[in-house]
């Protein structure tokens, strides 16, 4: 019995760890890529402004969150269910 339970919170540590993944990628991408356009952007202009690193950077990552969303909530939701699912039917 022991074997199995480990086995079970294995498997759900796992399954959140995907899904913390899986729903920050978007505003990590987004981010790595103003990032690096401004950068070139910087370079190529030696322009070194602290506010141009900054603000594009988080109006990109605030409209990426507000357009994710909907994928954020059904990523969790579905591990959610997952794991309320394990628990009611005595996984744990």
């Amino acid at each position: 019995r022991s074997f199995v339970d480990s086995v079970a919170v294995y498997e759900v540590i796992r399954q959140t760890l995907i899904v913390t993944l899986l729903s920050s990628a978007p505003v990590l991408v987004v981010a790595l890529g103003v990032g690096l356009s401004i950068a070139f952007f910087q370079a190529l202009t030696q322009i070194q402004e602290m506010t141009l690193t900054f603000v594009p950077k988080i109006v990109a990552i605030f409209i990426t969150v507000a357009l994710s969303t909907p994928f954020i909530f059904s990523t969790l939701l579905t591990l959610s269910d997952r794991i309320f699912d394990l628990i009611s039917n005595g996984g744990f």
